[in-house]
């Protein structure tokens, strides 16, 4: 069994400006200051941010699993501002799925503000129908929506 759960959330920021901050190790850092309990404690274990890093996500109260989760870049391309990572461990890997990816698209809808586009695909035997509904995109959507008002706020003004 292999399927997806995708949410679009619009942000009133730039497309460039956005990516700027989700193609590397920003993110985690953001997420650490402005949301930890809402969206958990990252940590870098390995890499700069480019494919092959390595991050830690400890998850807050009420996740999936063990309680974190480790994932790995595995694709980051600038040009069509899209970046995809491998759950290795915990997460929605701890309910028995194969393989969990996460891939995040920012989609520019004008000079001044995008959308980003959470996806998780997810493979595995066709016994974790019934598990399948605990996939949700709500804490990337919830991620996008905070990094997005916290770039809007501190944005410079020409």
């Amino acid at each position: 069994m292999q399927g997806h759960v995708s949410q679009d959330t619009p942000v009133g920021v730039p497309a460039a400006l956005i990516w700027d901050v989700y193609r590397g190790l920003e993110l985690g850092r953001l997420v650490d200051k402005l949301a930890p309990e809402v969206l958990g404690r990252v940590e870098f274990l390995e890499g700069d941010g480019g494919v092959g890093t390595i991050a830690k996500l400890t998850l807050p109260p009420g996740s999936p699993g063990r309680g974190y989760m480790k994932e790995r870049f595995t694709k980051i391309d600038d040009e069509n501002r899209v970046k995809e990572t491998e759950v290795l461990e915990g997460g929605y890997k701890d309910l028995g799925f194969d393989v969990v990816r996460i891939r995040l698209e920012i989609v520019e809808k004008d000079s001044e503000s995008c959308m980003v586009r959470s996806t998780i695909e997810y493979e595995g035997d066709e016994k974790l129908a019934d598990v399948v509904s605990h996939v949700n995109v709500k804490p990337l959507e919830m991620m996008a929506e905070i990094i997005g008002k916290h770039l809007c706020q501190n944005k410079s003004t020409p």
